[in-house]
C-alpha cells in the first residue's frame, strides 16, 4: 500500500476508501484472533487451508449424499474447494483446533477484518462458498445439523458470521489506527466489505464500455478470470438453476441480481503441469522468456494466432488435472493427453502447449454451452487474469467457443475490482456506477470461421470422446 500511494504521487489523505480481495481460503483463528493449525504438522502458523486443497473429497460427497435443500444452490453438489467440506474435515481430523476456533474466515474477510477490526462478513464470501442463503438472509440451521456441524449454529453462526454486509458495504468505523500505521494512511479510510478475487475480476470488467456502447448489460457478459484457475461469471435478474454451475447466489456480486459460477480447477496450473511433464521444457525456459517467447515462436510459425490450432491437430489434452468443476461437477475426474509419439524437441513442446491450451477452451465451451442452456444468453466474453493477457489465449478461446473476447484496458482488473468496493464504501459511486465509470475494454477478439472453425469442432469432438474414456477408464478399475 506504502508503494502504491507512492509510485501513484498522491497524498495518504487522498485515498478515498480500501478495497480487499483474495482467494476463497479459509482461516482458522482463536477466539482471541491467534492462528491455529490446519494440518497434521500442528504448526500454527499453517493456519489456512487454501483453496484449492482437495483434502475433503469425502466430505463433500458425504454433504451431497444428503440430498439437502441447501444444495440447490450451490450446482446441486457441493465442491471440496467449498468452505463446508473443509470445516467438516477440520471436525472430523483436527478436532482441537475445530473446537478451539473462536473464528473461521474467508481470506478476504480475514483481510477486511486486520483493516478494520469488524467480523462481519461479505455476502460475496459466505454466500459463494459457505451457503449461506443471501436471498433470505440467513445460514440454515438445519443443514449444518444434517451434515454433521451443528455445533456451528448453536450461538447464531457467530464463528462462522453473525452479521453479513453487501459487497463495498463500508464496515465498522473504517481503518484502525494500528492498520493505518502499517499501510501508512489515515485512520478510519472507509473499508469495504470485500471480493472472492475472481469476483473482483468480474466486477472490473462486466460493466467496461468499450467504444460506441458506453453502457453495456452486464447480463450479457460472461465474464472470465483466467489464473491459475478459470472461473466464469454470469448475472441476471432472475435465479437460475443449473447443475454443475454453482449458484444461483444472491447480490454477490451486485444487489438484487443472482451470479453464477462456472469454473475449471486448473487453468494457468494445468498448463504449467503439462510443460513440465515435457522433456524439452527445462532447456526451453533457460534459454527463452517462458511463455511470452514461446507464444510469438507459435504465432509466427503458424502464420497468425488462429492458425496455431492446426500445430495440435492431432494432439489432444484432457485438462482436469484437479477434476472438473464444470459443468460435471466431478472432483474425481482425472487429465490425460492422446496423439503423443516419441518427439521431445522444441516443435513438440510448442505444439503440447497449444493442444493444453485447446483443451482448456474446450471446457470452457462447455460450461458457456451449459449457462446458454440454462437460461443465459451471452454476446461477449469479458476476460481478465494473467492468462487473458495473452493474445493466444484469448484466440484460441474465442474461435474454440464462437464468441467473441474482449480484454479491458487495465492489465490488473480484480484490483480494479477491489479499487471499486472502495469507491463504493467512500460514497463516491454505487456499485453499478463504479462499473460503469471505472474501467474500459481495449479491444475484442472475433472468432475466426471456415477452416479453423471446423477443425476447432473436430477436436471438440475428440475431446468429449477423451471426456468419456477417461470416466470409463475409473470405472473399469473400481
Amino acid at each position: 500500500v506504502r508503494e502504491a500511494v507512492g509510485r501513484a504521487g498522491v497524498r495518504r489523505e487522498d485515498v478515498a476508501g480500501l478495497g480487499f480481495d483474495a482467494t476463497c481460503s479459509l482461516v482458522v483463528l482463536d477466539a482471541a484472533g491467534g492462528s491455529l493449525p490446519v494440518g497434521p504438522s500442528g504448526d500454527p502458523r499453517r493456519d489456512v487451508i487454501v483453496w484449492m486443497d482437495h483434502r475433503a473429497i469425502a466430505e463433500a460427497d458425504a454433504i451431497n449424499d444428503s440430498g439437502h435443500e441447501v444444495l440447490r444452490y450451490v450446482g446441486s453438489a457441493i465442491s471440496p474447494e467449498m468452505e463446508a467440506p473443509k470445516l467438516l474435515w477440520l471436525a472430523r481430523h483436527t478436532p482441537e483446533t475445530f473446537a478451539k476456533a473462536g473464528h473461521f474466515l474467508d481470506l478476504t474477510d480475514f483481510l477486511t477484518y486486520r483493516a478494520s477490526g469488524s467480523l462481519t462478513r461479505s455476502a460475496c464470501t459466505v454466500t459463494c462458498k459457505w451457503t449461506y442463503l443471501a436471498h433470505e438472509r440467513r445460514w440454515s440451521k438445519d443443514f449444518f445439523e444434517t451434515i454433521g456441524l451443528g455445533a456451528l449454529s448453536g450461538d447464531g453462526f457467530r464463528r462462522i458470521g453473525a452479521e453479513v454486509a453487501d459487497p463495498g458495504a463500508p464496515l465498522a468505523a473504517g481503518l484502525t489506527a494500528e492498520a493505518a500505521e502499517a499501510m501508512g494512511l489515515a485512520p478510519g479510510v472507509p473499508v469495504a466489505a470485500g471480493l472472492i478475487d475472481a469476483h473482483a475480476g468480474a466486477l472490473g470488467t462486466m460493466g467496461a464500455a468499450f467504444g460506441a456502447d458506453p453502457a453495456p448489460d452486464p447480463r450479457r457478459r460472461l465474464a472470465l478470470i483466467l489464473g491459475t484457475s478459470a472461473c466464469c461469471m454470469a448475472l441476471a435478474d432472475e435465479p437460475l438453476f443449473i447443475r454443475g454451475v454453482w449458484g444461483p447466489y444472491f447480490s454477490a456480486l451486485t444487489a438484487n441480481q443472482w451470479l453464477a459460477e462456472g469454473g475449471q480447477s486448473a487453468f494457468g496450473a494445468a498448463i504449467d503441469h503439462l510443460m513440465r511433464l515435457h522433456p524439452a521444457y527445462p532447456a526451453y525456459l533457460r534459454r527463452a522468456d517462458g511463455f511470452v517467447t514461446m507464444e510469438r515462436e507459435i504465432v509466427a510459425r503458424a502464420g497468425g494466432a488462429s492458425a496455431a490450432a492446426r500445430l495440435a491437430r492431432d494432439l489432444h489434452v484432457l485438462p482436469d488435472f484437479l477434476g472438473n468443476r464444470s459443468p460435471f461437477a466431478d472432483p474425481s475426474a482425472r487429465g490425460g493427453v492422446v496423439g503423443l509419439d516419441l518427439s521431445d524437441d522444441d516443435d513438440s513442446l510448442r505444439a503440447l502447449y497449444v493442444a493444453g491450451l485447446c483443451g482448456l477452451a474446450q471446457g470452457l465451451r462447455q460450461i458457456i454451452g451449459a449457462l446458454e442452456n440454462g437460461g443465459y444468453d451471452f454476446d461477449t466474453l469479458v476476460a481478465s487474469g494473467g492468462a487473458a493477457r495473452s493474445v493466444l489465449v484469448r484466440q484460441i478461446i474465442a474461435d474454440a467457443t464462437g464468441k467473441r473476447v474482449a480484454a479491458p484496458e487495465t492489465s490488473e482488473p480484480v484490483l480494479l475490482g477491489a479499487a471499486m468496493l472502495g469507491a463504493v464504501a467512500a460514497g463516491r459511486h454505487t456499485m453499478r456506477g463504479a462499473m460503469a465509470a471505472m474501467s474500459r475494454l481495449a479491444s475484442v477478439t472475433e472468432p475466426a470461421g471456415g477452416e479453423i472453425a471446423e477443425l476447432h469442432a473436430k477436436k471438440g469432438r475428440a475431446f468429449e470422446a477423451l471426456q468419456d474414456a477417461e470416466r470409463r477408464m475409473r470405472e473399469a478399475m473400481r
